[in-house]
């Protein structure tokens, strides 16, 4: 069970990271992907073997299709972070991905199949909801402290995100393809994705090569979540990935400096609690 918390402190570290490092939203991805190819390789370098046995086609399909996804869910929630802020766009990107990848997990890949399961999971992923809309609650009575919010912007980049981020997983599983072996592939797709979004947009600057260090921590949260996947299932394993919510969203408030008054700090720590008690709890389902 371990391996399945990994994914949430280094997913949860990503928004950080890059916005320490700087960047635009497109600059911030292809670095970012830049990083997750060279980890890819040095994976497939030390245990080649495993890439090499199951190296067919459907691998490939997979992986390009996961990463091209991947892209897509990443370059929007940069997106929405520039145009809400990490501590908002962060949790509600996670309660709609936890609903999405949840509810594939169950309907398409059949991972809840008792009652107790479809309870104790349902019951799971509401506290979690809760928990992740609390920590992006507004103190309607306080100023934005010159913090600009565009929420139009912001919301169409949600949605998108959740929907590239669905696919990224889904695919995976649909296609039955290991996890290990399909990591060069998918930093392929990912790649590719990427430069798409970046093209012409100021692509090759510092900014974008920072970023590699970004995708380093991220493909380190990639692999251990797929290996905790094919362990404990789709809807467990991506639950409590989502966790690092509580990372992402302090970490912004303290190390990137962004305001929240005393109310909403209760929000953020009522929340944050609620999204670890749902996450314990989902682990209990296996």
């Amino acid at each position: 069970m371990w391996i399945a918390l990994i994914p949430a402190i280094a997913w949860g570290s990503v928004g950080l990271i890059s916005g320490k490092l700087g960047g635009n939203a497109n600059q911030q991805t292809l670095g970012m992907t830049w990083g997750a190819l060279l980890f890819a390789l040095v994976t497939t370098l030390v245990s080649p073997g495993n890439f090499l046995a199951h190296n067919d086609m459907r691998l490939w399909i997979a992986g390009i299709l996961s990463g091209l996804f991947w892209s897509l869910g990443q370059n929007q929630q940069f997106h929405a972070m520039k145009a809400v802020g990490i501590s908002k766009a962060v949790p509600i990107s996670t309660g709609a991905q936890l609903v999405t990848n949840a509810l594939a997990g169950v309907i398409l890949f059949h991972e809840w199949t008792t009652s107790h399961q479809l309870t104790l999971g349902t019951l799971a992923l509401v506290i979690l909801v809760v928990g992740a809309t609390l920590t992006a609650l507004r103190d309607k009575s306080a100023q934005t402290g010159g913090q600009s919010e565009n929420w139009a912007k912001g919301t169409t980049a949600l949605v998108l995100s959740t929907a590239g981020y669905l696919g990224y997983t889904v695919v995976v599983n649909f296609l039955k393809v290991d996890a290990q072996a399909m990591v060069l592939p998918q930093a392929i797709g990912m790649v590719a994705g990427a430069s798409v979004f970046a093209l012409g947009k100021d692509a090759f600057k510092k900014e974008s090569f920072k970023n590699i260090v970004t995708g380093l921590v991220w493909g380190t949260g990639n692999l251990c979540m797929f290996q905790a996947t094919a362990m404990i299932g789709l809807a467990v394993s991506f639950s409590l990935s989502q966790t690092g919510i509580v990372i992402s969203t302090f970490g912004s408030i303290l190390l990137l400096g962004e305001h929240k008054t005393k109310r909403e700090m209760v929000y953020v720590t009522l929340g944050s609690l609620m999204v670890i008690i749902g996450g314990v709890m989902l682990g209990l389902l296996k």
